[in-house]
């Protein structure tokens, strides 16, 4: 594999990116491989999304929670377009 190197860069990034590998527990070089690669999806079009497992059922529980809110003319009806919103 090819060593990343960064000469003269941000010292803003620089903090940026060892937030990120910290936070991941990553080394920096492989949060810095990590971010290339998301980089190059999200700027070649690819765009797709991944999440870790535990994001994926955190994310299932709460929209089955939210399947569960009573259908009422007051909170239910956050966020929903009305029939007439639609014209």
């Amino acid at each position: 594999m090819t060593d990343i190197v960064l000469k003269d860069a941000d010292p803003v990034l620089v903090d940026r990116i060892k937030r990120v590998a910290d936070a991941r527990g990553w080394t920096i070089p492989r949060a810095l491989q990590y971010l290339l690669e998301q980089g190059l999806h999200v700027y070649e079009g690819d765009g797709s999304v991944r999440f870790e497992n535990t994001e994926v059922d955190a994310l299932q529980a709460a929209i089955a929670a939210l399947e569960q809110v009573p259908d009422d003319p007051g909170y239910a009806a956050i966020g929903r377009a009305h029939p007439s919103d639609a014209d």
